[in-house]
């Protein structure tokens, strides 16, 4: 079976570090603050999906031509440029962003299950860790996760489209929400989207992933990685313009995105609250797995003991961000308020040094060759950097 006669399965291959991207980033917090959005401001804020997606296109092409201009990982060249101590602290910080967060993502998973099916969380965080771990045991890791993180990420999308078609959104005022504006009271949240939207880290492990679907697949593309984004983008699109739709006329506040699937019900039935929570579910069991890879792979590479996935290093890295995860989740039932004050806190610090430390290697034309950065890309990487110093201050002022 030649991929000329099979062109769709050679796209399938080319595209799969972008839709590992989006589904990792695109977790349960990320369908709560989006609902929000909808559900406060209604279709006034869909603009800053447009400016978040901007940025965090730049900067995963700008990842995606590291990962196929260099022969070793980008914590390696790192190391090259700057040395061991900044490269081993960028990795471990990283790790213990992924690892805080993990707990969320392993609660969102138990959470959404216990609603859909009436199944106790606990028991469904313990399940479908143990079957995220599960994949870890498979000789090709890589093509399961790819094909695992695809179909969670369609499995999304079809929720949200499903969703959308029967929230019936006034158009008029959704193209009117892309004009730029700031409602009173909103600042927050919208920090809150484009932080988590534009995630720099998501965008460095995307360099991993072109380099791991180039050693399997023998094929890799720059210009695809963007593909995963602008999904990621059509969906945090979707659920917005849902929340505007149902719940910002009826005056719903919700808190988690879950609440926004109990809202549906009186309106659509149980049929259209359970779309929702599968969505959910989707998301949550994605990022659980994409999370813990992130985390694992760069720990890994940061000790050095290697980033592919293959490796049993990089396995038993992964495993034990997804044990921290279902620890936390079990033993407090939630995110404690440490944990969360911690990540924000080394994200704060990791996250503007990570950024220029990928705009500076894609600026060197030493390093990259034929594939350093354009002018239009030195000057979208340049005000991404001002975006992420001014989260990571704004950030910084939310701790104080």
């Amino acid at each position: 079976m030649s991929p000329r006669k099979y062109p769709f399965r050679k796209w399938f291959r080319v595209i799969g570090p972008g839709i590992i991207t989006a589904a990792l980033v695109f977790g349960p917090s990320k369908m709560t603050i989006t609902s929000q959005l909808g559900a406060h401001y209604g279709y006034d804020l869909l603009w800053v999906v447009f400016v978040a997606i901007f940025f965090m296109i730049i900067y995963t092409a700008m990842a995606a031509r590291i990962g196929l201009a260099t022969q070793q990982s980008l914590l390696s060249t790192i190391r090259i440029k700057w040395g061991k101590t900044i490269a081993a602290a960028i990795g471990i910080c990283i790790f213990l962003v992924t690892a805080s967060f993990q707990a969320g993502n392993a609660t969102g998973t138990g959470i959404s299950l216990s609603e859909f099916a009436g199944v106790s969380p606990q028991i469904a965080i313990i399940l479908f860790s143990i079957l995220a771990g599960g994949l870890l045991f498979f000789r090709s890791f890589y093509k399961l996760l790819e094909v695992f993180m695809t179909a969670m990420v369609v499995i999304m999308l079809m929720s949200f489209v499903a969703t959308l078609f029967l929230a019936q959104p006034d158009w008029k005022s959704v193209v009117m929400g892309l004009r730029p504006s700031l409602p009173k009271g909103s600042q927050t949240l919208v920090i809150s989207f484009i932080a988590s939207c534009f995630s720099i880290v998501g965008a460095f492990y995307q360099s991993y992933l072109v380099q791991e679907n180039r050693r399997v697949s023998r094929t890799a593309d720059k210009d695809k990685s963007i593909a995963g984004i602008l999904m990621l983008g059509i969906m945090s699109m979707t659920v917005m313009i849902c929340a505007a739709s149902i719940l910002h006329p009826m005056g719903v506040s919700i808190q988690t995105a879950s609440d926004m699937g109990r809202a549906l019900g009186p309106l659509f039935g149980e049929q259209a609250a359970d779309i929702f929570l599968i969505g959910l579910f989707a998301a949550s069991f994605s990022s659980l797995v994409g999370n813990a890879t992130v985390g694992g792979t760069l720990l890994a590479d940061a000790l050095g003991y290697g980033h592919q996935l293959r490796s049993r290093a990089v396995r038993v890295s992964i495993a034990g961000v997804m044990l921290a995860g279902v620890l936390v989740a079990i033993v407090f039932g939630r995110v404690p308020l440490e944990l969360i004050v911690m990540a924000q806190g080394v994200t704060v610090f990791v996250v503007p040094v990570v950024g220029i430390a990928m705009f500076g290697i894609a600026r060197d034309k030493k390093i990259m060759g034929a594939a350093v950065n354009t002018p239009w890309a030195n000057v979208g990487g340049a005000a991404g950097l001002l975006l992420i110093i001014f989260l990571a201050l704004a950030g910084l002022w939310s701790l104080l």
